[in-house]
């Protein structure tokens, strides 16, 4: 038996039997009393339908009125979609003065629409309820209507007639038949008799022994309806009724008792195996002890269970491994502006979320998007002759992921970084080769500036900083939407990446440049003669200083003006740029002093560039742009010292350089002055041993040869200076070191002599 049928039989012995006892004791009233009380729940069931229909009509008028009151015409779809997306109506129509559709839901509801407020016969069948409420803008102008719709249909009716319990017919006016009932077919055909004649609020009988009573349509409950009970009264003998009672109510108890046993056991088990799942316990199964429908109910609850307990599991696995890949990447980007580790860290972690098999990350550079880094590219690179503008087919792979280029606009990842437009699906074989790795599937997302790429009212997209591209996800699957949304997180981490780098290296270049000049500034000098000071004591090297200064720099501000004097400053600097090694420092310390750190350098070669820059600034005078061709003679002076003869610190031998450079502006300007010899301290003469001496451990010591003479740094702290012209500015020599001899190899071929 099924369940319907089990249930059917425990009515039929637990509520019927009485029900047919008390009718025995009453029969000689039932007629009267059934027809009153069917009366009755036809008055009720009437009142409910209009309170049904009522409630309908004013929820669609409140969501008209929702819809009505954006002032904003842009946002009213927005409105619409949340009173759709709610439930407060399935459509929302927008007209203006004339009739016009302004804007319709998608998938909007079947016509005519009834409104709720009409109260004559409708020309046609009634598809939707609607409600309208005026549209006007701030002024009180009219613009039209806002109408929100529910569907009056199957479920509708069958929604009133549960509410009302009673059986509902909704009556097709045009064609004087039926649109929707719930009236069982055998006895449809005499309740739409019985309601052809019956009218106003009367009630009618049908010869099958149906009550029947028409409602509407009327004012708030436009729908002609038709609603029918049965009667209540046994079609038996009455005379038979009693002993049927009695019999019938001994037999229900037992049957009753034996079929609720039966019957709420699997139900007992299935609520208890919900609350356990409502609990979160997954694992939870009912027994399966039947085929009917509470059986195959239970077998379909165990595979649901099943079913979800898989998806939360690979949810949480899929959320955790996201959130590892996430921290991973918010830790590289706070520790490290190593831009290729950064989109490395990126790269590996989009592949692994979203399960492709390689991928690159490419950046715009000069029309042509260039391969950062790359993973899973071998064996994927154009075979030879298949890549367009005679390129080398024979590529390096992930080793060099540059050798990935393709031009702006060519290509699957040109076109994506020419629009802005992320781009997925399947590579065509027939396709003409565009030089990017051979693949089937892939999906690629451009990135740009943080909110470049975001779309504004009238404003055209920024152009792209660079493409992530993945291919052939694991599975031979193509990619879907989600791991495009996955995948556009990963390239806003990238364009993020991009761009703080390249703001730290911007800041970074402003902070220790002159923006005149476009050389070091004062404070990169302090940091760069320590370190240069450092180096050059700890090889046992020399480090030359020049202090240079423009002479009579005012007169050119005071003749010509300060925009004069920053050209002059400038053309200084690219003259200055030009007559040094690329191993060499220039900085402007301030004005118009400057300074070079030349490593590796004594003081003969130190000289050597003075020289040189004072012709190239004697020689050729500096001409001013504008009217009048005027051109301007500069000189230069220039104050030499070098480490460590003249100075132990970076301090000291900036000091010294500083007063060689005032000794040559008190000796007339336009030459160079080599800074006084510092004195050496009186040392004692160390015996220095005749044959190699190793120390215990076999290893040499800092100071000593390996074949166990005394390195230059030791013999050069033992002798005082050998040259007797050493701290004459006037003489053009080279300095050497303490022990006579120059310090550090020969210049290169680019130094010029030095």
């Amino acid at each position: 038996m099924t369940l319907r049928g089990r249930l059917t039989a425990a009515f039929l012995a637990v509520v019927l039997g009485p029900v047919l006892l008390g009718a025995l004791l009453v029969g000689s009233t039932m007629a009267a009393v059934d027809r009153s009380r069917s009366a009755e729940r036809l008055g009720l069931a009437a009142a409910s339908v209009r309170t049904s229909v009522d409630a309908l009509c004013q929820q669609l008028r409140a969501a008209a009125d929702a819809v009505a009151l954006v002032a904003d015409q842009a946002g009213r779809p927005g409105a619409a979609g949340q009173v759709v997306s709610r439930g407060l109506a399935s459509a929302v129509l927008v007209t203006d003065v004339a009739g016009g559709v302004l804007y319709t839901t998608p998938d909007a509801l079947a016509g005519p629409w009834r409104d709720c407020s009409a109260d004559e016969p409708a020309g046609g069948p009634v598809r939707a309820l609607t409600a309208r409420v005026g549209l006007r803008d701030r002024a009180g102008v009219d613009l039209g209507a806002v109408a929100a719709a529910q569907p009056v249909d199957p479920g509708f009716v069958a929604r009133l007639a549960a509410v009302t319990g009673v059986a509902v017919t909704l009556l097709d006016d045009a064609a004087g038949g039926v649109a929707h009932t719930t009236e069982d077919p055998g006895v449809r055909d005499a309740v739409l008799t019985a309601a052809r004649k019956v009218t106003g609020d009367r009630v009618t009988e049908t010869v099958d022994g149906r009550y029947v009573r028409r409602v509407g349509p009327s004012p708030g409950q436009p729908l002609p309806l038709v609603l029918s009970v049965p009667s209540e009264q046994p079609p038996g003998l009455y005379a038979a009724l009693v002993g049927a009672v009695v019999l019938a109510g001994l037999l229900a108890v037992a049957v009753a008792w034996r079929l609720a046993r039966v019957t709420t056991r699997p139900l007992v088990e299935l609520a208890g195996a919900v609350d356990r799942v409502a609990r979160g316990d997954l694992g939870a199964r009912v027994p399966v002890r039947s085929r009917d429908e509470i059986g195959r109910l239970a077998a379909a609850f165990n595979r649901m269970t099943r079913e979800t307990d898989s998806y939360v599991q690979a949810l949480t696995s899929s959320r955790d491994q996201l959130r590892g890949h996430l921290a991973v990447l918010g830790d590289t980007l706070a520790s490290t502006h190593d831009l290729q580790r950064i989109l490395r860290v990126i790269l590996h972690s989009a592949i692994a979320a979203t399960g492709a098999r390689a991928g690159a990350v490419l950046l715009v550079d000069g029309g042509v998007l260039v391969g950062r880094c790359s993973e899973g590219l071998d064996g994927r690179w154009p075979a030879a002759g298949a890549l367009p503008d005679a390129a080398d087919p024979a590529r390096p792979a992930d080793a060099d992921p540059a050798a990935l280029r393709v031009p702006v606009g060519r290509g699957v990842v040109g076109a994506v970084a020419a629009t802005g437009e992320p781009c997925r699906g399947r590579v065509d074989p027939a396709a003409e080769p565009t030089g990017e790795p051979r693949c089937e599937t892939y999906v690629a997302v451009p990135f740009a500036t943080p909110g470049g790429l975001a779309e504004r009212a009238g404003a055209e997209p920024a152009a792209a900083l660079g493409v992530l591209v993945l291919y052939d996800r694991l599975g031979g699957d193509e990619f879907d939407d989600d791991d495009l949304v996955t995948l556009r997180t990963f390239a806003g981490r990238a364009a993020v990446a991009v761009d703080n780098v390249r703001v730290h290296e911007e800041a970074q270049r402003l902070s220790l440049t002159d923006p005149l000049t476009g050389l070091w500034n004062y404070r990169y000098l302090r940091e760069s003669i320590r370190r240069e000071v450092e180096r050059a004591s700890r090889f046992g090297r020399m480090l030359s200083v020049l202090a240079l200064d423009l002479d009579r720099f005012k007169t050119v501000n005071d003749t010509w003006g300060h925009a004069a004097g920053d050209a002059v400053l400038a053309e200084f600097a690219r003259r200055l740029r030009g007559e040094i090694r690329e191993v060499d420092l220039a900085f402007r310390q301030g004005g118009e002093e400057f300074v070079l750190l030349l490593p590796e350098t004594d003081a003969r070669g130190a000289t050597i560039v003075a020289e040189r820059l004072g012709a190239a600034v004697r020689d050729t005078p500096v001409a001013l742009d504008g009217p009048g061709g005027v051109t301007i003679g500069m000189t230069v002076s220039v104050g030499i010292a070098v480490y460590p003869d003249h100075a132990t610190t970076g301090q000291q031998v900036l000091d010294a350089a500083d007063a060689a450079l005032y000794a040559a502006k008190a000796a007339g300007r336009d030459i160079w002055r080599l800074a006084e010899a510092r004195p050496w301290p009186l040392v004692e003469e160390i015996a220095v041993p005749a044959a190699a001496a190793s120390p215990s451990d076999g290893l040499p010591r800092a100071g000593t040869a390996i074949d166990g003479r005394e390195s230059p740094a030791r013999v050069a702290a033992a002798v005082g200076p050998a040259d007797p012209d050493a701290g004459r500015p006037d003489v053009p020599v080279a300095r050497s070191g303490p022990g006579g001899a120059s310090s550090g190899p020969h210049p290169s071929r680019h130094a010029r002599g030095r």
